[in-house]
């Protein structure tokens, strides 16, 4: 008959096998997960610069295409211009941040994220999870608004507007002000 010492220590190391199984997995799940975020993040810098390269050239052009149209082509056909100028653009889009943006080219959510951990920023308190904002801005914390939350955050991460110091809990990224100079 076996010792109660002899089965402890079997079941200790089935126990401890499974562990460095679980371990082995893990580490092949992680360098998975950060090829696919290299990746990700490649995209998404593809997608900012081609937004980039299109966005401000098209808005200049037809900001000031539109004010010079008006005297010569009339009112109507202008508001057409601009209305058609104005159905091309993305609903929200997100500049990369750079030196000397101003938050104010951003959408009024985008502005309110951004004014949110500012205040917190200048108070000196700590990140935000998307849940306390939810709370914060006097949205119901159901998974709907904090997901929208969170998508916006994220975004706001990927162009350098926010920083992510933890999974979840975000934060102005270094230089940004989240008021007007944004610096």
């Amino acid at each position: 008959m076996p010792s109660v010492v002899g089965l402890l220590e079997q079941r200790e190391l089935g126990a401890r096998r499974r562990v460095d199984e679980l371990r082995e997995e893990a580490d092949r799940v992680q360098a998975e997960l950060v090829v696919a975020e290299r990746e990700w993040k490649e995209w998404v810098i593809a997608r900012s610069r081609v937004g980039e390269v299109l966005g401000p050239v098209d808005e200049t052009a037809d900001h000031a295409g539109t004010e010079r149209a008006m005297p010569a082509q009339g009112q109507g056909q202008a508001e057409e211009e601009s209305s058609a100028s104005t159905a091309a653009k993305p609903k929200a889009q997100v500049p990369v941040w750079r030196e000397g943006l101003d938050a104010s080219v951003l959408s009024l959510d985008y502005q309110r994220i951004l004014q949110a951990l500012a205040d917190r920023h200048r108070l000196h308190q700590g990140p935000l999870t998307c849940q306390e904002m939810a709370v914060l801005f006097g949205l119901d914390a159901v998974p709907s608004k904090v997901e929208a939350l969170r998508s916006k955050a994220k975004r706001l991460v990927a162009r350098g507007w926010l920083a992510e110091p933890a999974p979840g809990r975000f934060t102005l990224a270094r230089n940004v002000s989240g008021q007007g100079g944004g610096s």
